[in-house]
């Protein structure tokens, strides 16, 4: 048994479901029998199983409307696929691009014609945009082929129903055999690189989208959705090449818009951050003021009073980025804040003027070296800080507290 399949896409030049379809389907069926790949494109691969050959086009001499190249083009290939000796026992098509080749394969070299079925193009309206006059001629063909095949495959029980509805198509001859997968290559991972590397929050809810800039998938819906959808979502665009210009245009102008928002966010960061440092000063005037008044030392007052003023920012911070479960923009922004004041802070004081400060006293380096020692056993379990924890923290704290201020 030797199988004949032709076909638009096949590595490296796949762009949709049906390319992945057949790519998985003919190296499956290689180990069973002799599998003759014709598609469209340069591949060349002679003597293997499957054996791949690309067929290529020249529209630089057509001269009908551009909508019409890649329907004529795609005939053109049909007709070179069968010009090249067919010695298969059946010929499988995969979507309309090659369905005038295996009606030729049938007729001439008289063997069975199989379609699989992925979707159907009176369901594709919008592909006039693309095609022009040539969709009519698309679902003529489509029509043609599924009606005179020996076998039609259905992806699904609704892709039968819609054959079943459309086309006449004895029923006996319909078969449904679902979309498979390699579970070697798919498969549940543990690992969040790849969401870190691409700049997902594993541990908020996100939205994924995957497929082509097309009509059929809704993707400028969706991206035009964004804004009426809730704040505490992701939403991840795995996106491929568009089908028209038109639609590159409409998906580019949309997610622009949400690019522009981006300047928005980042104002409302700068103005919040603002906003604290100016809370912050008046805390911290208010504050010295109030405690000179009582009396207490400007050490103390500095240990105390002004650090927990000039921190709100990072307790704010850091508060709701653990309500938002981010945890690394919780933890972040106390690290960052701690080693930008040692480094950054008190360097630029020093090179302003000489720090002498016999105030603070050396318990109180030991406590700070102390404290940053106890957070490495703290964040080796994966970075995560619990509850029972962040209570030893906080009572550490409040007991430095009673020990340093003044009785």
């Amino acid at each position: 048994m030797k199988a004949l399949f032709l076909t638009n896409e096949y590595p490296p030049h796949i762009y949709g479901g049906a390319g992945v379809h057949v790519q998985y389907l003919s190296r499956e069926l290689a180990h069973l029998m002799a599998v003759d790949v014709r598609c469209f494109g340069d591949q060349n691969t002679p003597g293997g199983n499957p054996s791949v050959a690309g067929y290529r086009w020249y529209p630089e001499g057509y001269t009908c409307p551009a909508p019409l190249r890649p329907v004529f083009g795609s005939v053109q290939r049909c007709l070179d696929f069968n010009t090249t000796n067919v010695d298969a026992d059946v010929v499988h098509c995969h979507t309309w691009y090659s369905h005038f080749g295996g009606i030729l394969a049938k007729l001439n070299y008289g063997i069975p014609l199989v379609v699989t079925v992925h979707s159907l193009e009176p369901l594709r309206p919008w592909k006039r945009e693309q095609l022009g006059g040539g969709y009519d001629f698309t679902c003529w063909l489509e029509k043609t082929a599924l009606e005179m095949a020996d076998a039609v495959i259905a992806v699904s029980n609704e892709t039968k129903c819609d054959v079943e509805k459309l086309f006449a198509v004895d029923p006996a001859k319909m078969h449904i055999i679902y979309n498979g997968i390699d579970p070697e290559e798919y498969h549940p991972v543990e690992s969040q690189a790849a969401l870190k590397r691409h700049g997902i929050n594993p541990h908020e809810p996100y939205i994924l989208f995957v497929g082509r800039i097309t009509r059929q998938k809704g993707i400028v819906h969706l991206v035009n959705a964004i804004k009426y959808m809730n704040p505490g979502f992701q939403i991840v665009l795995c996106a491929g090449a568009p089908d028209t210009p038109e639609i590159a245009a409409e998906y580019d102008e949309s997610v622009g818009h949400r690019k522009t928002a981006a300047w928005l966010d980042l104002l409302f960061v700068f103005a919040g951050l603002g906003l604290l440092v100016l809370g912050s000063r008046f805390l911290v005037d208010g504050s010295i003021s109030l405690a000179r008044a009582w009396g207490i030392s400007e050490a103390v007052i500095g240990l105390t009073i002004v650090a927990a003023g000039t921190s709100t920012p990072e307790l704010a911070a850091s508060i709701v980025a653990a309500l938002k479960k981010e945890p690394d923009i919780a933890i972040g922004s106390i690290v960052g804040s701690n080693i930008y004041n040692l480094l950054c802070i008190l360097g630029a004081a020093g090179l302003i003027t000489p720090i002498s400060s016999g105030g603070v006293a050396w318990v109180d380096m030991y406590v700070m070296l102390g404290i940053s020692a106890l957070l490495v056993p703290i964040l080796w379990t994966n970075y995560l800080i619990k509850r029972w924890e962040g209570a030893v923290l906080l009572a550490t704290y409040l007991g430095y507290l009673a020990w340093l201020w003044p009785k």
